[in-house]
């Protein structure tokens, strides 16, 4: 009996060395990191990328990024998952002052690093790149998610036909849930938050023990999954998992979720058009809040003043 505990013990060993190498085999670097001198805690930095051309096209000039969120957990406190417009009009290393989402457009992941460690005073530590084309796979994957939007929707452009309310949704829907905007009064805001909710409801689906515990279903996940992020160059399936956990704990009851404060929605910039003016009095204690895990847990942060 203890012989064949042990010979299995043996085989689960070997099957999990294998996965950790498959897992490391499959995931999509590239060069984020700013090298910049690390602050306290751990911040990682979420793009979601709407490319309908898979990631070749990413991170070269014109490309652009639709979401962006920054994960912070910090030493004590609680974690922080905080949405910054992608117009937010702000300054981008070596050129000037414009929006966010341009930073990506003109030097990929590495000048958005940049640009966000300038607005917040955080390094980022792991740079997590989402393509919600290959999120879509996923959600097939997993057999679809629950997902739930309090307005009833025929959009055009995204293609989102939903009846206000719960559904499960399948992967073509997912993606037209995540990319919807203008049929939202929230615009922008109100599209990062529905794709925080997909990538949350496929974070549950996965780390449920249904799918954990089935072979048969975690490798197709898994392989989904790989296929439809990115990262930084120096993070390993550890740092993946790290992550996870962190994202995890940032959209839980205790975390801090919403927006640096904003001075302005529509605030018109020469040459620039209309972006989102984050407000310049309120934003550095903000990010020193954030960086301090000074916010009470479950706290609603930032939007228009």
């Amino acid at each position: 009996m203890r012989n064949t505990l042990l010979a299995l013990l043996a085989i689960l060993a070997t099957l999990l060395v294998i996965f950790y190498f498959w897992v490391d085999s499959q995931i999509n670097h590239v060069d984020a990191l700013s090298g910049a001198p690390d602050t306290p805690g751990l911040t990682t930095l979420i793009v979601g990328s709407d490319s309908r051309e898979g990631w070749d096209d990413d991170g070269t000039e014109g490309a652009r990024t639709d979401t962006i969120m920054v994960l912070h957990k910090p030493e004590s406190g609680p974690t922080a998952l905080i949405s910054i417009p992608r117009d937010s009009y702000v300054e981008i290393p070596g050129n000037g002052a414009n929006k966010i989402n341009a930073s990506f457009a003109w030097g990929g992941p590495q000048l958005l690093v940049e640009t966000v460690e300038d607005l917040t005073g955080l390094t980022v530590d792991r740079y997590l790149e989402v393509g919600f084309t290959g999120v879509a796979d996923i959600v097939d994957a997993l057999d679809g998610v629950r997902l739930c939007y309090d307005e009833t929707v025929n959009d055009k452009l995204s293609r989102l036909k939903w009846k206000a309310g719960c559904h499960v949704a399948d992967g073509d829907t997912a993606l037209a849930f995540a990319r919807m905007r203008y049929s939202d009064p929230l615009g922008d805001i109100g599209r990062a938050e529905r794709q925080q909710q997909v990538v949350a409801k496929v974070a549950d689906e996965i780390l449920s023990p249904a799918t954990i515990l089935n072979p048969f279903q975690l490798v197709p996940v898994v392989g989904a999954g790989l296929d439809a992020f990115r990262v930084d160059e120096e993070a390993g399936p550890f740092d993946l998992a790290q992550v996870a956990f962190a994202f995890n704990s940032g959209r839980g009851g205790d975390a801090v979720r919403g927006t640096p404060p904003i001075a302005s929605m529509g605030y018109s910039v020469a040459g620039v058009g209309s972006t989102v003016l984050l407000d310049p009095d309120l934003s550095p204690q903000f990010w020193e809040d954030i960086r301090e895990g000074a916010y009470e847990p479950g706290t609603e942060v930032g939007g228009v003043e």
